[in-house]
C-alpha cells in the first residue's frame, strides 16, 4: 500500500510538472505568441541571429518542440534556410538545458508567489496578452511546486530494494538507461521533464554519476522524436528540419555515452554539488553539442536532402473529393474539409509570399500569387458542387449545418484570395517599381498586421477542424484587436502626414489601402468562429449597446 502511495505522489508530481509546462507554452503564445514568430522569422539571416532566436524562443515558450515545429513551417514556407533551421534548433536545445536549470535553482518560496502574481494577472487583465503572461506565471510556479513535490516523493524510494535493484542493473548497462530515459521523454513529450525527475532522484544520492550522464543523454534524445512524429504529414522540407536535428543529437549521444565513465570522473574532482549535476551535464552536453555541431549544419542539411527528396509536386484539382464517399455523409464531409483545409494553406501561401515580397522589395515572390489564386478558385467551385451533389440525398439537420459551414469557410477563403491578389499584391508591386518607402514606424505597423493576419489564418484552420470554442472566443477577441491596432496606426499614420514626414506623405495612400485589405481579410477570417459561437449563445448580432 505504501508504495502505492508513493508511486501516485511520484506520477501527480510528474503531472503537475507537465501541467505547469503547458500553462507556461499556452500563456506564452498568447501574450507574445505573434512577436515570438515574427521575431523567429526574421531571425534568421546569420547564424548567431539564429541561434539566439532558437534559445529565446524556448527559454520563452518553454518547449523546444514547439520551437521545432514553429522553424518547420518557416521552412516549409520558404521563410529559412534549411541550414540556419538547423542552428535555430541548437539554440532550442541549450534553451531548454537552461530553463531546466533555472526551474532547479528556484526557491520554494517563490512558487506560491508566482502562482498568485499569475491568477491575479489573468483575472484582472482584459486584454489576451494579459491573461496570457498570468497564465505563463501560474505555470512556472506550478513547475516549482511540482519540483518540490518531486523531492517529498522521491524520498521514500531512497530505501526501496526493488528501485534500488533496478538503479543497479541500469548503472551496469548505460546503453540501457539510456533507451529508457528516452522512453520516458518521448512518452511525456518534454525532455524537461524527465531532466527534473532525474534531479530529484540525483537529489536523493542513489544515483551514480556515471548513471545521471547516460539518462540525461537519453533524455535529450527523446526529445527530439515527439517533433518527427509531428511532422510525419508535413511536406519533405519540414520534415528535413525536424529529422535533422533528431540525427544530430543521436550522434551527440553515441559520441557522449562511452566516454561517460570518464566525464564522470572529471565532475567528480571538479566537486560539482550532486543534487545539481543532472542540469548541469544537460546544459554542458547541450553547449558542447551546439560548439561541436554548428559548423556541420550545412552537411546535415545535404544529409537530409539526400534522405528526404522533395515529394513530386501534387495536382492542381481536388485531392479528396472522392465520389464514392457520397453515399456516406460522414467520409464525404471530412473529404471536403481537408480539401477546404488545402485552400487554407494555399491562402497562407499567398499571404506569406506577399509579406515577403513587401518586406524585402522583392517582386519575385509574388509570380506564383496569380496561379494560387486561380487553383483556389477552382477548389472552392469543386467543393461547393461537391457538397451541393452531397445534399441531394437529404443530409441530418447536423450534416446539413456541418455543409454550410465548410461552404461558408471556402467562400470567405476565395474572397481572401481575391483581396490579396487584386489588393495587397498589386499595393505592393506598386511600393516596389516605384522605389517608395515607407516610414520606420509605419512600415513596423503593417509588419506586424501582416504577421497577425497569419496567425489569425492558422487559428481558423484549427477552429475549422476542431470546433474549438475557447480558441473561436479567442479570435473574436483578435479581431477587436486588429480594428483597434488598424485604427491607431491610421491615427498615426495621419499624424505623420501633419507633422509634414516626406516618407509618409509618399506612401499615405498605400499604406491605408494595405491597412484597410488587411482588417478586411481578418474580417473574413474570423468568419469561421460565428457558428461554434452561435451554437454557444455567445453571439451577439449587433455590436450596438442597449439603450440605457
Amino acid at each position: 500500500m505504501e508504495s502505492i502511495i508513493v508511486m501516485v505522489n511520484l506520477f501527480g508530481a510528474v503531472a503537475l510538472l507537465l501541467f505547469g509546462l503547458s500553462q507556461v507554452k499556452d500563456g506564452a503564445t498568447r501574450a507574445f505568441g505573434i512577436k515570438l514568430r515574427t521575431g523567429l522569422a526574421e531571425s534568421t539571416s546569420g547564424p548567431v541571429r539564429s541561434f539566439f532566436a532558437g534559445f529565446v524562443a524556448t527559454v520563452a515558450l518553454q518547449s523546444s518542440t514547439a520551437t521545432a515545429l514553429m522553424i518547420a513551417s518557416f521552412v516549409e514556407k520558404g521563410l529559412v534556410r534549411s541550414r540556419m533551421a538547423q542552428i535555430v534548433l541548437l539554440g532550442a536545445n541549450v534553451g531548454t538545458a537552461v530553463t531546466a536549470w533555472i526551474v532547479a535553482a528556484g526557491v520554494d518560496w517563490l512558487s506560491p508567489l508566482l502562482i498568485l502574481s499569475g491568477v491575479v494577472l489573468h483575472r484582472a487583465g482584459r486584454s489576451s496578452a494579459k491573461q496570457g503572461a498570468g497564465s505563463a506565471l501560474v505555470g512556472i510556479g506550478l513547475m516549482l511546486l511540482s519540483l518540490h513535490l518531486l523531492g517529498l516523493a522521491t524520498e521514500p524510494m531512497r530505501q526501496s530494494p526493488s528501485l534500488g535493484a533496478f538503479l543497479a542493473m541500469l548503472d551496469s548497462a548505460w546503453p540501457v538507461a539510456l533507451i529508457f530515459a528516452a522512453v520516458l521523454a518521448f512518452i511525456s513529450s518534454s525532455s524537461l521533464a524527465v531532466v527534473v525527475l532525474i534531479l530529484s532522484l540525483s537529489a536523493s544520492g542513489i544515483l551514480s554519476s556515471g548513471l545521471t550522464i547516460a539518462l540525461v543523454l537519453g533524455a535529450n534524445l527523446g526529445g527530439a522524436i515527439p517533433p518527427v512524429i509531428a511532422t510525419l504529414s508535413a511536406s519533405a522540407s519540414a520534415r528535413r528540419v525536424t529529422a535533422g536535428n533528431l540525427l544530430v543529437r543521436t550522434i551527440g549521444c553515441l559520441i557522449a555515452l562511452p566516454a561517460a565513465g570518464f566525464v564522470a570522473n572529471v565532475l567528480q574532482t571538479l566537486s560539482l554539488p550532486p543534487e545539481k549535476l543532472p542540469v548541469d551535464i544537460h546544459l554542458l552536453f547541450n553547449i558542447a553539442l551546439a560548439v561541436l555541431a554548428w559548423p556541420f549544419s550545412s552537411a546535415v542539411s545535404a544529409i537530409m536532402l539526400r534522405l528526404i527528396p522533395n515529394e513530386p509536386k501534387t495536382e492542381r484539382g481536388p485531392l479528396y473529393l472522392d465520389d464514392r464517399a457520397l453515399t456516406t455523409p460522414v467520409i464525404a464531409l471530412s473529404g471536403a474539409t481537408r480539401e477546404v483545409l488545402r485552400v487554407g494553406d494555399l491562402i497562407e501561401s499567398m499571404l506569406i509570399a506577399t509579406m515577403n515580397a513587401f518586406n524585402r522589395n522583392d517582386a519575385a515572390s509574388l509570380k506564383a500569387v496569380a496561379k494560387q489564386e486561380k487553383q483556389v478558385d477552382l477548389l472552392q467551385q469543386e467543393v461547393k458542387l461537391y457538397l451541393s451533389r452531397l445534399g441531394r440525398n437529404g443530409l441530418s439537420d447536423e450534416n446539413g449545418r456541418r455543409s454550410i459551414v465548410i461552404i461558408d469557410y471556402a467562400i470567405n477563403l476565395e474572397h481572401i484570395g481575391d483581396i490579396i491578389e487584386k489588393g495587397l499584391t498589386e499595393q505592393v508591386k506598386k511600393k516596389i517599381d516605384n522605389g517608395l518607402k515607407f516610414s520606420e514606424d509605419g512600415y513596423q505597423e503593417l509588419q506586424t498586421l501582416f504577421n497577425l493576419t497569419i496567425d489569425n489564418l492558422r487559428i481558423a484552420q484549427t477552429i475549422f477542424v476542431t470546433r474549438n470554442a475557447d480558441l473561436a472566443r479567442h479570435l473574436m477577441e483578435v479581431k477587436v484587436d486588429v480594428r483597434h491596432m488598424e485604427k491607431r496606426s491610421s491615427e498615426r499614420h495621419l499624424e505623420r502626414l501633419r507633422d509634414g514626414r516626406a516618407d509618409s506623405l509618399q506612401t499615405s495612400s498605400l499604406h491605408l489601402d494595405i491597412l484597410r485589405d488587411l482588417k478586411r481579410i481578418n474580417a473574413h477570417i474570423v468568419s469561421v468562429a460565428h457558428p461554434i459561437l452561435d451554437e454557444s449563445g455567445l453571439l451577439t448580432e449587433s455590436r450596438l449597446r442597449l439603450p440605457q
